[in-house]
């Protein structure tokens, strides 16, 4: 039987995750009890009447900054990524959102997506295509830059993919972080292999890496090397399908399923806790953690599996319309609108849906004592 790579000296960029021990590293292995890692919600761009609602993207920020405070976590918002209609938004309105987050909150650090711009007809990829809104976001300080895939980045092999990748990081003057998708989300994404993961987590002005997959735990594979290899790298779940597991690994969350789910997933950070660990804000008396916490996570959980559930097309593009349609039902927007040129759009029933499946999470909310009110 061939030996599984563990040294990060033995990889080559066509090593696949299954060569390597850290792809078949058990979840319980990495459990953490003592840290209670960000929370990075990627903000909805509300709409009413056909244009953005910046009373309800405000109040939906509070709602999730009134929960994060409440349970002692770190909460950094999210703009213009994909739950704020990144690739609907032009410059102006993409330079407005920041403006309108600063004004409102002058000192909370948050995280901008940014992505290619114009490249639609371009044959390769082109670096500079990321220029103009790397350029916007770093206008701004306290803030971090998420590097979102795109279909010429993505398309290079792993060395070249690498070196452009690198030549991004030579306009950040701010932390960035890197971005990988499974083709469940996009037909063209690939996730990184590992030699990729290893050359980015080294470049010293990349503070993490988010992943998003439905099908492979490569979060479970990169938080597998990243602790063996005590690299300087944070890996983010953007899983809205496996919010548990990065909480039980003491990972950050970078996803859109905070935005309704923000009450539930702080005080699953809160309660994973042992009493001894670091900002636990509110101890059991036992020494350990909450096990009620797993109530918690399943509560959240359903609610999320609705949210971003997967149409006939296996996409679960539409979670921004679910998304509107769960907060007005909290009480935090007065519409369910999304986008008008977004036409990933539920159907006529969504209203009732989400009521559904909020029952759920509001029932152990009240159990046990989540604020969870507008």
């Amino acid at each position: 039987m061939k030996p599984l790579i563990s040294l990060p000296e033995d990889l080559t960029p066509q090593t696949h995750w299954l060569e390597t021990c850290w792809a078949w590293t058990p979840e319980e292995t990495l459990v953490d009890h003592s840290t209670k890692a960000r929370l990075c919600a990627a903000a909805l761009l509300p709409f009413q009447d056909g244009q953005p609602d910046w009373g309800g993207f405000t109040r939906s920020i509070r709602w999730m900054l009134k929960a994060a405070d409440y349970y002692g976590v770190e909460l950094v918002p999210v703009l213009n990524a994909d739950t704020g209609y990144i690739f609907q938004l032009d410059n102006a309105m993409y330079a407005e959102v920041l403006r309108r987050f600063r004004a409102e909150f002058p000192e909370l650090r948050f995280i901008a997506g940014v992505t290619a711009r114009g490249a639609e007809g371009d044959s390769e990829f082109q670096a500079e295509r990321y220029r103009p809104l790397m350029d916007i976001v770093q206008q701004h300080d306290n803030c971090e830059v998420m590097l979102m895939t795109s279909k010429r980045l993505n398309a290079l092999g792993p060395e070249r993919r690498r070196d452009a990748y690198y030549a991004l990081a030579e306009w950040l003057v701010r932390p960035g972080i890197v971005h990988a998708l499974e083709p469940a989300f996009v037909s063209w994404a690939t996730p990184y292999e590992p030699w990729l993961l290893w050359q980015l987590a080294l470049h010293p002005k990349f503070v993490g890496g988010k992943i998003s997959t439905l099908d492979e735990p490569h979060l479970l594979y990169w938080a597998a090397m990243c602790r063996a290899l005590k690299l300087d790298f944070a890996p983010h779940s953007g899983d809205d399908f496996g919010i548990p597991s990065a909480i039980k690994m003491g990972l950050p969350l970078l996803i859109g399923a905070a935005v309704t789910g923000a009450p539930w997933i702080c005080a699953a950070k809160d309660m994973w806790l042992n009493d001894d660990a670091p900002g636990k804000r509110f101890p059991t008396d036992t020494g350990g953690f909450d096990t009620r916490v797993y109530k918690v996570f399943e509560a959240v959980q359903s609610l999320e599996d609705q949210v971003f559930r997967l149409d006939a097309n296996h996409s679960a593009a539409a979670y921004k319309h679910s998304t509107a349609h769960a907060l007005k039902q909290l009480g935090i927007l007065a519409s369910n609108e999304s986008h008008p040129m977004c036409h990933d759009l539920r159907g006529a029933d969504e209203s009732a849906r989400m009521e559904e499946a909020l029952r759920r999470p509001i029932r152990i909310a009240q159990k046990l004592g989540i604020p969870y009110g507008a």
